[in-house]
């Protein structure tokens, strides 16, 4: 059985062509993620990374809450053992999403909250509703964002910011993490869904070699030095012409025709 074909538990599936949609469906526990979570999406993204016909994935909640990030249930009682054997599943996890080579979109309504707020922040692209609310309230319970906000915020926003957002634990509203750079857009609630696949549509039209190519360029910005970086994105830039969609986008923009791409 695929991934496609399966019924998971906390998770709802849904194939339009070329897009997958996942959506976090524990709605009783304000779509918390829990191990049974962690492991279907999981499964789900590696069917995603081995299937050649997605190519763009959004990642949903309700129109209540995105994710209100781990379910404290299940870990309040942790050790430092097991704790540190949780982090280490959920770091796992999370380069799952972090590491799809396929554009991913976090369309975002209500809340999204420590690591519901780091899953925000692994997408390469971000569409919130009017009604999202961002925050990281670890220090509020005694500990620290665990699956990357410390770093990612401090990528997307500035280390004061960063620091703001993480000492205090408050909320953040949708123009405010707009205009700190966490999201791409704020669009009314009703128009969420429709401007993420509108998105993920024109991803999926685009060169997937490109896309996969850009994305792992664009991300090494964050861990090397500025020339090793340019160096990279030259030597990407010529191997790219070894591919049948750079001669099939050539072409068509000389022939004034709209390019179809292969993947290849």
């Amino acid at each position: 059985m695929t991934y496609r074909e399966k019924q998971y538990n906390t998770i709802l599936l849904t194939i339009e062509d070329n897009v997958a949609i996942i959506q976090f469906n524990r709605p009783q526990a304000m779509n918390a993620l829990n191990r049974e979570m962690g492991d279907e999406r999981n499964e789900i993204l590696a069917g995603i990374a081995n299937d050649p016909e997605i190519r763009a994935v959004i990642l949903t909640g309700g129109e209540r809450v995105f994710c209100a990030g781990g379910d404290l249930v299940s870990f309040s009682k942790f050790g430092v053992v097991e704790a540190r054997e949780h982090s280490q599943r959920i770091l796992a996890g999370q380069r799952h999403l972090a590491e799809l080579t396929k554009p991913t979109i976090a369309a975002v309504a209500g809340f999204a909250l420590g690591g519901g707020m780091e899953i925000v922040l692994q997408c390469d692209l971000r569409i919130a509703a009017d009604n999202a609310k961002f925050s990281q309230p670890e220090i509020n319970v005694g500990i620290i964002p665990g699956a990357g906000a410390t770093q990612r915020l401090v990528q997307n926003t500035s280390i004061c910011k960063t620091k703001e957002i993480i000492f205090f634990g408050e909320m953040i509203d949708a123009p405010t993490a707009l205009e700190l750079g966490i999201i791409n857009k704020v669009v009314p609630l009703p128009e969420l869904m429709d401007t993420a696949r509108k998105w993920a549509r024109k991803l999926a039209a685009k060169p997937p070699v490109a896309l996969r190519v850009a994305k792992a360029v664009i991300n090494t910005a964050w861990s090397c030095d500025l020339e090793t970086g340019i160096k990279m994105e030259a030597d990407a830039w010529s191997l790219l012409y070894g591919t049948e969609d750079q001669k099939e986008g050539m072409n068509a923009f000389l022939e004034k025709r709209k390019p179809t791409f292969s993947g290849k």
